[in-house]
């Protein structure tokens, strides 16, 4: 057996619409994945099934979720070992010790390309700080600079599909893979 994570992309679908995590833990149950369990409300689910190809997984995962829901969303899928590798590689250890909110990764489907990081160079503010590990994009956010420009930039439509989540959750999802 493999542990994986999944990543879902935007699932709060509006006001009485929210996704419920214990009806996408039953979704996660009907597609035989084992032991599915979930971190906070946004969409962050840890599943245990026979060693797949992450690709597989996220079209099985996205295909349950739309036919469950009603609504695509894009589902990033991570085998544990890379998800360690991920918390591990944070760029931002002081910065995350100090306000562990405003550090994020965006977790890609795909490496994101070199032309692209240099493109999100233009928006980093004064007080950010942003660096590619291993093809995602971890960003040092200020709280001195409320409306983050570069957050706006790193958009599906600039770097392709991809999803963040900040410190506190890919440290916890690390914690949830040792237990």
């Amino acid at each position: 057996m493999q542990t994986y994570v999944a990543l879902l992309y935007s699932i709060i679908l509006g006001e009485g619409r929210r996704v419920v995590m214990s009806d996408l833990r039953a979704m996660a149950e009907g597609l035989e994945l084992n032991n599915p369990r979930t971190l906070v409300a946004t969409g962050n689910l840890v599943f245990e099934t026979k060693k797949t190809e992450t690709a597989a997984l996220e079209h099985r995962l996205e295909t349950a979720f739309e036919k469950t829901f009603g609504r695509h969303v894009d589902i990033i899928v991570r085998r544990a070992e890379d998800w360690l590798k991920l918390a591990a590689g944070n760029p931002f250890p002081a910065e995350s010790a100090a306000a562990a909110d405003q550090v994020a990764v965006r977790v890609m489907r795909k490496p994101v390309p070199a032309e692209a990081v240099a493109a999100l160079e233009a928006y980093v503010g004064k007080d950010e700080r942003m660096q590619a590990v291993g093809g995602d994009i971890w960003i040092a956010f200020s709280r001195e600079t409320p409306s983050s420009r570069l957050l706006a930039a790193a958009s599906h439509k600039r770097l392709g599909v991809g999803t963040s989540r900040n410190w506190n959750t890919v440290r916890r999802l690390a914690e949830m893979l040792g237990e």
